[in-house]
């Protein structure tokens, strides 16, 4: 793993995690159970799992491998050296490489047998040469812009760029793909929009096919498309957020409630939790001004406990000014002063509160818990952001509550 080590525990006792009582949880169990829930909800279409930015933070090999047990036989990555990555841990399932690589990276694609995203000449001509070189045949998905404009070939280029694929004996057209920017909106205009993509990317293949090129895969949903837009299934959909246990949809009118309870999916389990136990603990009075700044008076004498994380590790300066809370013997509590980079504190009010006493910021704790989109709504932001910005000085301790299904 990539990021700080992964370490396996199989009870619950706390794990050893290092010089500080600091770590996320990742429960392989969950996400294994996600897996299976989206594979299902996709059927017949086959479930990719997007295992990107290190899955997101979770750990990119375990949770690779959990979702293949779970039912996905596609994996999908941002760059060649992630995808590397896969294959050095024994990984040998389809990955795909989401944006087109650089020129120098293709003969890693080559030799790894990655499945490679083309939308222009120059990768055609880099990917062809190098799987020349390696004396093998790499599998091409292009991929077209239907709306999205960030990466993929114009429309009007299509055809000149599958062309241009199966004309080089060692690249094989394998898929045409796009991207959903809106398919988690809940505006009229959001549905439209997406609904339009899905058959501008119906018209791209159909004129494909029309030519002599039809491509074996069409793909374009994640998860959102996936969950809501049943049309968009098509032949594989990919799965990114769900599949870490956090809905797409930030709010679910009755529209979107309906189309979601019509897949029989059933409830996606959060798979990552971040934890950390208290390091000091003192009796505050009334009007100090705790941490840096001295930017919030007490309102009342109260017990003030550090926490040794802080924005080197994930926890943004925001949190305590949008105020953000963490879970300390089962109630939410509020930030007692600026977060630094590597600790927070936090007013316990008037509860007794002791040096090793555990800190829940993400996850469950007694009857209590806050989630990645709890975190979000405080930041302004997603729960993909929330995952990718847990630093790597936080150790990710590997769980299987549920066991193998």
């Amino acid at each position: 793993m990539s990021r700080a080590g992964v370490r396996h525990q199989t009870g619950e006792a706390t794990p050893h995690v290092g010089s500080r009582p600091v770590w996320a949880e990742i429960d392989l169990g969950a996400l294994r159970h996600n897996a299976s829930l989206l594979r299902r909800a996709a059927a017949p279409a086959a479930l990719c799992a997007v295992v990107k930015a290190d899955a997101y933070g979770h750990g990119a090999v375990p949770v690779a491998r959990a979702a293949l047990e779970g039912g996905a036989t596609w994996l999908a990555v941002a760059t060649a050296e992630e995808g590397m990555e896969l294959r050095a841990a024994g990984i040998a399932a389809p990955v795909l490489v989401l944006s087109e690589p650089t020129p120098p990276s293709m003969a890693d694609v080559a030799a790894h047998g990655l499945t490679l995203t083309l939308y222009s000449r120059r990768g055609i001509r880099a990917a062809a040469e190098a799987s020349a070189r390696a004396g093998v045949v790499t599998d091409v998905h292009v991929k077209v812009d239907t709306g999205m404009h960030r990466v993929g070939v114009e429309p009007a280029e299509l055809m000149q760029i599958v062309g241009d694929v199966v004309a080089e004996p060692s690249l094989r057209f394998a898929a045409l793909w796009t991207h959903f920017p809106v398919a988690d909106g809940v505006e009229p205009q959001d549905r439209s929009f997406t609904e339009a993509q899905i058959r501008s990317l119906g018209e791209a293949r159909d004129a494909l096919v029309r030519a002599g090129h039809s491509p074996s895969l069409l793909h374009a949903a994640n998860s959102a498309g996936t969950l809501a837009y049943p049309a968009s299934r098509l032949d594989l959909v990919r799965c990114g957020i769900a599949l870490y246990g956090v809905s797409p949809f930030p709010v679910v009118d009755p529209a979107f409630a309906e189309a979601l309870a019509a897949t029989g999916a059933g409830a996606l389990r959060p798979v990552l939790s971040l934890r950390a136990q208290v390091t000091l603990v003192r009796r505050l009075e009334a009007s100090e001004r705790p941490s840096y700044g001295r930017l919030h008076a007490l309102g009342e004498r109260a017990t003030v406990a550090t926490v040794p994380l802080g924005y080197a590790d994930g926890v943004p300066r925001r949190y305590f000014t949008n105020g953000g809370t963490v879970l300390v013997g089962g109630r939410r509590r509020p930030l007692a002063g600026m977060v630094t980079m590597d600790q927070i504190v936090v007013d316990c009010g008037s509860e007794e509160v002791a040096v090793g006493d555990d800190v829940v910021l993400i996850g469950e704790q007694g009857d209590e818990s806050l989630t990645a989109s709890d975190w979000a709504d405080v930041l302004d932001t997603i729960a993909h952001e929330v995952f990718c910005g847990i630093g790597v000085r936080v150790p990710r301790v590997v769980v299987d509550r549920e066991g193998r299904r």
